[in-house]
């Protein structure tokens, strides 16, 4: 069992310092006469190294702390912070808060959660694997990684650099409707990004490996060399003419279109009305072969948790079963303007999976080429042109052209479009090409048809 009087490995501060700095502030407000507080105490560390051109460019080590404070005046709400840990810091920190609150207007809705979706139990989830590694070591794997890159091909003439990073926090977080919890977390990486070609022929791509704990790295070779095979397999890109066909995105790029679903029905954009999946609840709105489950409960996920950011207990659940919509991702204050329940989700979402139900084992991404016949499959998205108000989706793109199902040549400069959800709707098949992109999993995504903008 852990000693929570001692600080954890390469932090300052303990647990039980930030309870006791928690439940001073919270403790203050009361004093003052708060109907309701909360505060959170955190820290955090980290170390970032990056090469470039086989030198070393940048070593920096970040560490931060902080001490939040909400105060609740009835219906009126106020929050100020500090990252002065002083007994008399602290107390200026409330009464800020407090001042604030008595100055804001009220609002029906705001307050703590209800003491009947607090969460009870905190399960470890396996978050927190600390990296001690040196500026030093951490150099040499960046190197490591580059030199790999260079080694694929001559072809291989530039970089923008490879880079390492080490990060770690903790947090402590109390309120008077009962929440009492924390936990320490990681996160990992190694990265490089190679230039292939010379002169107005050059492309750029890059590969990376993200993870809680450092041993599941993906090796600096394997990292460096994939990310060169990528960056080579772009050279001699085409421009192609402007025409209506299929697009497979890859795998990391159709995380983003799942994305787009969880903001499109995340509570801030439904109960301001300003997305395209307003009042979406039980109604279809991808093909009746998709399903997308939330668990928050895995063990080392990147999106894994034992409660939100309000303290509120957490779910497994499916939030789209069979194409229809089973559940909004809500914090407690937008579930209450829709006068709905809190999912749990103030904060985001909690390792989400899109999968189909016609997907076998061996779909991989060259049978998913092969369904995908003639069209566009595309590797790299530029801008931010989506509009969740109306569903408009428009974004540079990069990729490859393929025909019968096998690629045919390099494309770049083209613009996809279509509507959100005219695309979800569309998906006709999910690859067997699993991805972890951050707090989400799935395999490329065949959409049935988008406009393709090119010369």
């Amino acid at each position: 069992m852990q000693d929570t009087t001692k600080p954890l490995e390469g932090f300052s501060y303990s647990r039980a310092f930030f309870e006791e700095l928690v439940d001073t502030a919270i403790g203050h407000a009361k004093k003052l006469g708060a109907t309701d507080a909360g505060a959170e105490a955190s820290e955090g560390a980290g170390l970032s190294v990056g090469v470039r051109q086989g030198a070393l460019e940048t070593v920096e080590r970040n560490r931060d702390k902080s001490l939040g404070v909400t105060v609740y005046i009835g219906q009126r709400r106020g929050n100020a912070s500090t990252s002065d840990f002083s007994r008399a810091a602290v107390e200026r920190t409330v009464q800020a808060a407090y001042d604030i609150a008595r100055f804001t207007a009220e609002d029906p809705v705001a307050g703590l959660p209800d003491a009947a979706d607090i969460a009870t139990e905190q399960p470890d989830l396996d978050l927190f694997h600390p990296w001690p590694i040196t500026s030093e070591q951490a150099a040499d794997m960046a190197l490591a990684c580059e030199r790999a890159a260079f080694a694929v091909d001559k072809r291989i003439t530039n970089s923008e650099g490879a880079g390492v990073s080490a990060q770690q926090s903790h947090f402590f977080s109390a309120h008077t409707h009962g929440f009492r919890g924390g936990y320490a977390s990681s996160r990992h990486s190694l990265s490089v990004a190679p230039i292939a070609g010379k002169g107005d022929g050059m492309q750029r791509d890059y590969w990376y490996s993200s993870m809680r704990d450092a041993r599941a790295l993906a090796g600096p070779e394997a990292v460096g060399r994939y990310a060169a095979e990528r960056a080579l397999s772009r050279l001699k890109s085409r421009k192609i003419s402007t025409r209506e066909c299929p697009v497979l995105f890859e795998s990391p790029l159709a995380a983003g279109l799942l994305g787009a679903f969880v903001q499109a029905v995340s509570g801030g954009a439904l109960y301001r009305k300003t997305s395209f999946l307003v009042d979406s609840l039980g109604k279809p709105v991808f093909p009746a072969h998709i399903d997308v489950l939330e668990d928050p409960f895995v063990r080392g996920g990147k999106g894994s948790s034992p409660f939100d950011e309000e303290g509120v207990r957490v779910q497994r659940r499916q939030v789209v079963e069979g194409g229809r919509v089973q559940g909004y991702f809500l914090s407690t204050y937008s579930a209450r303007k829709l006068g709905m329940r809190t999912t749990g989700n103030a904060g985001g979402s909690h390792n989400l999976t899109l999968a189909s139900r016609l997907t076998r084992p061996g779909d991989d991404l060259q049978e998913m080429l092969r369904k995908l016949g003639t069209g566009l499959f595309v590797i790299e998205l530029m801008g931010q042109g989506v509009n969740y108000v109306t569903g408009d989706y428009s974004r540079g793109a990069s990729g490859f052209w393929v025909e019968n199902g096998r690629i045919a040549y390099p494309v770049q400069e083209i613009t996809i479009a279509g509507n959100l959800r005219d695309m979800l709707m569309g998906i006709e098949a999910v690859g067997a090409d699993a991805y972890n992109y951050g707090a989400k999993t799935v395999g490329s995504v065949l959409v049935n048809r988008m406009k393709l903008a090119g010369n």
